[in-house]
């Protein structure tokens, strides 16, 4: 009978079984959202690696993985993206490749204690380096990091205030390391165990520390949600009647979702005057968001625009970090035809070049981002940093309503609340509308992908700096410290071992004699 080990010999075999371990971390988000699976999730994968006869092998392995694992976070965009998902996919799985091989390096055969807690350091370092590219927003952004799981684990929010979401991620892939190698290697069962701990005394110490955010005021903030209406003017029409429902309730501000006014109220200026004459209604401003050609500069921009009761305010916010394929298309000239077989975008969006704090009323400094960009742990933190008193993003999921993307968007709010100190509003005009405190805490309940209402949320202001507002991604400066020693180590064990290795075997010198001169003839 063949064994496993022989099953696997099949390269074609063990990729695919290294792509379906890698895929399994997708339960541990929004929808399922069964967050305690991240900490095993990775388990498989990190098995099957350490089983790899080489180290080509087992970078292979994590390419694979990589791949499964972006095509199950972001399974979402089939409709849109097509076969383009599994080539991006294929593309940025290379980012594992490393990762693998280092799984190997600290993991395979034998593992002493020094290796094992070795691989507790160096293997979580290199899956944030991973992370750290893929992040980047022209390869997609930071969506699916898998420490964002967390986001509604009381002990994780605390640990974003220290680190950020990328001490999140280096947390849980150190737990999978850990729990590796209690299952899978005995003689390295005592460093496992150290891991577990300093993870738990970690947790403990954020808890028990981290300074928490100063409540000292509160706000009225009202979100319109529209639903999916086909057609810019019926869906103007139905947020102007969710808004006049407003009135009498004492809002600050009333914040409408991405794409909310499909035409731009320099050209509409009808538009502009019902808006202004809904926040006289209301007594709140409005934030609205316009997805249209400007009338003032050539191009089309998604824009967060504040109209108040005399109309516009002239605080207007330009997104600056774009969907690839869904907003723009990268290198159109030789990527365009992706718009013959999805959903890419016939035109390119302009971007923005600031990011913007508004007053509205009441003396309340608010801090706009547009859809995608609430997935950037930086873009919150340079807003808190700045003055804003609340985070707001505003979004539209119509295209993605039946599948996880509008819950995994609405929880990553709940992050940046946490990380920055201060509260969030995730506006929708389709998909799961959203608010947190300031700890991450969600307020009321959320607005399903069916619901087309208007809610008042009653949320606490705070002030004061957590630490990753202060000091930023320091856990990824500290990954590529660690990263950077092991790579010196790794260079001076390659010279000892080149040095003291046996010399070569030189052959003696063979002695050529002359043979005596022949007496001439």
């Amino acid at each position: 009978m063949k064994t496993f080990g022989h099953w696997l010999a099949s390269p074609w075999r063990r990729s695919a079984i290294a792509a379906l371990a890698g895929a399994l971390p997708v339960f541990a988000f929004p929808a399922p959202s069964l967050w305690w699976f991240a900490y095993v999730a990775l388990v498989p994968w990190i098995v099957l690696v350490r089983s790899a006869p080489t180290g080509k092998r087992a970078a292979y392995d994590g390419w694979w993985g990589g791949f499964g694992y972006l095509v199950a976070v972001h399974h979402w965009l089939l409709p849109s993206l097509h076969v383009f998902i599994f080539l991006i996919a294929a593309l940025l799985g290379a980012l594992w490749a490393p990762w693998g091989w280092l799984v190997r390096r600290f993991l395979g055969g034998v593992p002493g204690p020094g290796r094992g807690l070795a691989a507790l350091l160096v293997l979580p370092s290199a899956w944030l380096m991973a992370e750290l590219v893929r992040s980047w927003q022209g390869l997609g952004g930071p969506w699916g990091m898998i420490g964002s799981s967390q986001w509604d684990v009381e002990p994780a929010l605390r640990l974003a205030s220290v680190g950020g979401v990328w001490l999140l991620s280096f947390l849980v892939v150190a737990v999978n390391v850990s729990v590796a190698v209690l299952v899978s290697v005995r003689a390295s069962r005592v460093p496992a165990v150290a891991g577990l701990v300093a993870t738990a005394a970690a947790t403990s110490a954020a808890w028990v520390w981290s300074p928490r955010p100063d409540v000292d005021g509160r706000t009225r903030i009202a979100v319109v949600q529209a639903g999916v209406i086909d057609g810019a003017d019926a869906r103007f029409d139905r947020e102007e009647q969710l808004t006049r429902k407003l009135a009498g309730q004492g809002v600050d501000l009333i914040v409408w979702g991405e794409s909310s006014v499909g035409f731009d109220l320099g050209d509409r200026p009808d538009l502009a005057r019902r808006i202004a004459a809904l926040s006289r209604e209301t007594g709140s401003d409005i934030l609205v968001n316009v997805d249209a050609r400007r009338s003032d500069k050539p191009g089309i921009y998604k824009s967060s625009v504040l109209v108040g009761p005399d109309g516009l305010t002239g605080d207007r916010y330009d997104k600056m970090r774009l969907v690839p394929f869904g907003e723009y298309v990268p290198f159109r000239s030789v990527l365009g035809w992706a718009t013959s077989v999805g959903k890419a975008a016939g035109e390119d969006r302009r971007r923005g070049s600031q990011q913007v704090v508004m007053n509205v009323g009441h003396g309340l400094r608010v801090g706009p981002m547009v859809c995608f960009e609430s997935a950037f742990p930086d873009m919150s933190r340079h807003l808190a940093r700045d003055g804003a008193e609340l985070l707001i993003a505003q979004s539209a999921t119509s295209t993605f309503q039946h599948s996880w993307a509008p819950e995994q968007h609405a929880s990553l709010a709940a992050l940046r609340a946490a990380e920055t100190g201060r509260p969030m509003v995730h506006a929708t005009l389709t998909g799961v509308s959203a608010v947190y405190d300031a700890s991450g805490h969600r307020i009321g309940s959320w607005l399903g992908t069916s619901d087309s209402a208007s809610v008042v949320y009653d949320i606490p202001l705070a002030h004061g700096v957590t630490p990753y507002a202060r000091y930023g991604d320091w856990p990824v400066h500290g990954a590529l410290l660690i990263l950077a020693v092991c790579c010196a180590a790794e260079g001076v064990r390659a010279v000892r071992l080149r040095r003291s290795g046996p010399a070569p075997h030189v052959p003696p010198a063979r002695t050529v004699r002359e043979s005596p001169a022949r007496p001439g003839r």
